[in-house]
């Protein structure tokens, strides 16, 4: 029993030291642990996740490819006109926008561009920005578990096959993007009266009173007026040929041909050369320079994922297939008379760690450790969505600066934020949702 506390020590302070050095750091860290649990503790180290981390390189590779061409600036601009023909459903509309986003493009970093149109739709039609602006920053990375080119949907794609329970792209889509969408509109329901609206606002009728101030909400905040290539809405149309590509793949799997094993090729592998190979068809078509994709934002921060979740997943898989046997004896019975609170614990990470992909990486193989099923795992996904709650990932701190009012806010206590409830509310309905779909479709 010592050494196993031993050993928890030491990988829960390679997590924390890799949280505050960011970045990189995480997998990094993730591997020195690996290092010290296989030459210090002489624990057999687990197989480090070569697949996961090969999909995550072919989507980000294709994703990092379309926003060069500009297919994320034409996505953005279609969904600005939308929001401008409804400006009074956008505390519905924005988020749902922002859900799809990231669906499409398996990423939420692409919901930047959009939030200055949100703030701006809203303030001109007398709207509280932070009703809208809140939710949208959470249902963008809700957004995360129900697409299907997102890091952590398949890295959960590739641990269940490698676990011997295998699910397909389609099962998962089905639990996590209904769930998805109904916890967005719940969220998106108790929005739609937050806080008061602008012209009862004392706080915010006292900093009209500054000129500077005054002028600032004057100004005009449009991507309407930016002139987009005919080469980059050609782009967005392969991009998401080649996501129905994969679908139409894994929903008609004799399409494929037979392996050595006599068995359809793994959709692992699938999701790797369909999205490398429609990177290059965008590639091509726009006259993308190689070196403008290894430089831009969704690529950079998708390397950092990889890097991230390799050491991060083998050092937390080579920990727990050393103790399976005491986690099994003294954790398994509790799980599984109360599995909701492995959804706990699993939000708990999160607040910390900033990446669902990363999350499931250390949560999953716990998870089949303590003898939950794949099925239900897959119903308490959305629960790996908390870092909200602190209020310091990028796109909540991007909303707050792009909010010209000052109504989206970080409290003077910290956690009394604009986005703990709409998170709160969000991420537990989608849990809730997910499971209940888990448990009838499987």
């Amino acid at each position: 029993m010592a050494m196993f506390w031993i050993q928890f020590v030491l990988v829960l302070g390679a997590v924390l030291i890799g949280i505050r050095r960011g970045g990189v750091a995480l997998g990094m860290i993730g591997g020195l642990g690996v290092s010290l649990l296989v030459l210090g503790f002489r624990s057999a180290p687990s197989e480090p996740p070569i697949a996961v981390m090969l999909i995550i390189l072919a989507v980000v590779t294709a994703s990092a490819t379309l926003q060069v061409a500009g297919g994320l600036d034409y996505l953005v601009q279609l969904t600005e006109k939308m929001l401008r023909a409804h400006p009074k459903y956008v505390t519905i509309l924005a988020p749902l926008s922002t859900f799809f986003l990231t669906v499409c493009c398996g990423t939420g970093h692409a919901v930047y561009a959009l939030l200055p149109v949100i703030s701006d739709v809203a303030l001109k039609t007398k709207i509280r920005p932070e009703r809208p602006m809140a939710i949208s920053s959470v249902a963008s990375q809700m957004g995360i578990t129900a697409s299907p080119v997102a890091a952590a949907v398949t890295f959960f794609l590739g641990f269940a096959a490698k676990a011997g329970h295998p699910v397909t792209l389609i099962d998962i889509i089905m639990v996590t993007m209904p769930a998805g969408i109904i916890g967005v509109l719940a969220a998106a329901a108790w929005s739609f009266n937050r806080g008061k609206d602008l012209d009862k606002d004392p706080d915010f009728q006292a900093r009209l009173q500054d000129p500077d101030f005054k002028k600032n909400l004057d100004a005009d905040v449009t991507t309407l007026g930016k002139e987009i290539s005919t080469t980059a809405k050609i782009s967005v149309l392969l991009f998401f040929a080649g996501v129905g590509s994969i679908i139409l793949l894994a929903s008609c799997p004799q399409l494929l041909p037979l392996g050595m094993d006599k068995k359809p090729i793994p959709m692992t592998t699938v999701v790797q050369f369909v999205m490398l190979g429609y990177g290059a068809f965008i590639m091509f078509t726009a006259n993308v320079k190689a070196k403008d994709i290894a430089h831009s934002s969704v690529f950079i921060a998708g390397m950092i994922a990889v890097v991230s979740i390799f050491g991060i997943a083998w050092m937390s898989d080579t920990f727990i297939t050393a103790n399976k046997k005491f986690l099994v004896e003294n954790i398994g019975i509790m799980v599984k008379m109360a599995p909701w609170t492995f959804a706990i614990a699993t939000f708990c990470i999160s607040a910390f760690v900033k990446s669902q992909a990363a999350t499931l990486a250390i949560t999953l193989p716990l998870g089949l450790a303590l003898g939950l099923p794949i099925p239900l795992l897959l119903g308490l996904m959305p629960a790996s969505y908390a870092y909200f709650f602190f209020a310091f990932y990028p796109s909540d701190l991007a909303a707050i600066n792009m909010d010209r009012t000052g109504t989206t806010h970080i409290g003077k206590y910290l956690l009394n934020h604009s986005f703990m409830i709409p998170g709160l509310i969000g991420v537990s309905v989608s849990t809730v949702v997910a499971y209940t779909i888990s448990q009838v479709m499987f």
